[in-house]
């Protein structure tokens, strides 16, 4: 209830949520003065061993699951004889709340959007779990438009054999259930890829493809008819992208694309056609100012202005010269030129074992044929934790704009970090991690200017057990 207080540290503020076992509020955290979200079981349900399981399972399955584009777990606990699990609060809106807004998104934005998720579905696949309840309802989106999938309180482990929910329990939502699940029978990743299809299919078009009146009619719709092409409601959307989508959404899952990681790198081909066309994300528009009348031109604020700008180059030069000569001036790197990053060693804060540090200047040499090698993961293309990364020396403060590097192991998931100290800690100035489909890599970065840079990679790429840096560069 709001303003109850559980476990003498969550202060319950709002209700922004409720479903068929639990109700989600809006709460805050006395002990360290922030926002949370409480997910409570309903209290028909407390004395059911079944339910109170399902949702011991939810919060230790999820919190398994660290990824940029998975809703955190921070904390679970009782109150009351009451089940809650604590996430992390995101500020902001659905996906389902999105579409309800602006209608059928821009092609380029719908293909970043299935992407982000795509790789969050595709993690918690490589950690053994399916979601099984994919809808825009359950992907969130923070105040920089990353989506979060939340929600997996129906989902299962890969491998359980004699589990929660057997075959012939029916769980999901209707307008996005796969047909297998709809059928009571086995699901795996095959069956979240489905439901991302129909996910693409409505942001694209702002409708379901097998809109119904009941759950039964639209899950034979599910079961029985094809998926329908969008391009007879999109013409602008590529052949290209409609045959990913209703290939996502074929009836057998042998039909389907056979991974998550496969049905991402087809959205991030399509995407990458997107940009060689020319065609950029969307930005939102911004309202130009009322047209004032024109004032009288005078030459004085020119010859002032001549006179400041005049003063600032002299004062750019000087601090220029002194820095060329050993002095403090500048710790931002503004001059817009190429920038020297030196690889110094590996970032390892989850292992412990090195991650052949002592190659680390291999991928700053310029010698492509030399590389930076990430230690051999036999559970490729999963690390088995966060990330890893190679950490580069700028040798002072730099604003980089751009950083870009080669691979001989194409298919990898990288972002950038930074900071400065050697040994962490580093923020994220590119994000969120996105796959490189070639064989070069261009991140622009943001953020400020720092001494050191990671390039912080969170799974491998293709049928490869380690990921190379071959040559880094950057201005």
């Amino acid at each position: 209830m709001v303003g109850e207080v559980l476990a003498d540290r969550y202060e319950l503020e709002e209700l922004v949520g409720t479903g068929g076992m639990s109700s989600v509020f809006r709460a805050h955290d006395r002990l360290l003065d922030r926002k949370v979200a409480l997910k409570i079981l309903h209290q028909q349900y407390s004395s059911d061993d079944d339910y109170v399981e399902r949702f011991r399972r939810e919060a230790r399955s999820v919190a398994s699951l660290s990824h940029p584009n998975i809703v955190t777990v921070i904390d679970r606990g009782e109150h009351e004889d009451r089940q809650f699990i604590v996430f992390e609060y995101i500020e902001g809106e659905n996906l389902k709340q999105l579409i309800g807004r602006r209608g059928p998104a821009p092609v380029p934005n719908a293909l970043e959007l299935g992407i982000q998720i795509a790789r969050g579905l595709a993690f918690a696949h490589h950690q053994g779990l399916v979601h099984r309840d994919v809808k825009p309802q359950n992907v969130l989106l923070n105040g920089d438009g990353r989506a979060k999938v939340t929600d997996f309180g129906i989902a299962r482990s890969l491998d359980v054999q004699h589990g929660m929910t057997q075959t012939g329990t029916v769980l999901g939502t209707s307008d996005y259930i796969a047909p297998e699940q709809a059928q009571g029978q086995r699901v795996d990743e095959h069956s979240d890829v489905y439901s991302l299809g129909v996910v693409l299919y409505e942001l694209l078009t702002s409708e379901v493809p097998f809109p119904g009146e009941n759950f039964v009619a639209v899950a034979m719709r599910h079961i029985n008819e094809e998926p329908p092409s969008i391009r007879e409601k999109r013409p602008d959307v590529s052949p290209r992208l409609d045959d990913a989508v209703r290939r996502a959404m074929a009836k057998r899952p042998e039909d389907r694309f056979p991974t998550m990681d496969a049905f991402c790198a087809e959205l991030e081909a399509c995407l990458a056609e997107l940009q060689a066309a020319g065609t950029q994300l969307a930005r939102p528009a911004v309202a130009r100012p009322h047209r004032q009348h024109r004032p009288r031109f005078t030459l004085w604020p020119l010859l002032i202005a001549l006179l400041v700008l005049a003063a600032a180059v002299a004062v750019g030069a000087f601090l220029v010269l002194r820095d060329d000569n050993g002095g403090k001036a500048g710790t931002g790197g503004g001059s817009g030129g190429t920038v020297h990053l030196r690889g110094i060693t590996a970032y390892d804060p989850i292992g412990g074992d090195g991650e052949h540090d002592a190659d680390a200047p291999k991928a700053t040499d310029g010698d492509p044929s030399t590389y930076w090698p990430t230690e051999s993961y036999r559970t490729a293309p999963s690390l088995g934790k966060a990330g890893v990364g190679l950490v580069l020396d700028a040798g002072r403060q730099v604003d980089l704009h751009q950083l870009s590097f080669t691979t001989s192991t194409p298919g990898l998931t990288a972002e950038i970090l930074a900071g400065n100290s050697a040994s962490g800690p580093f923020n994220a100035v590119v994000g969120p991690s996105r796959r490189v489909v070639g064989e070069r890599a261009e991140y622009t970065i943001g953020g400020g200017a720092y001494r050191y840079y990671v390039i912080w990679i969170t799974q491998l790429g293709g049928s490869f057990r380690n990921a190379h840096i071959d040559e880094v560069s950057a201005n």
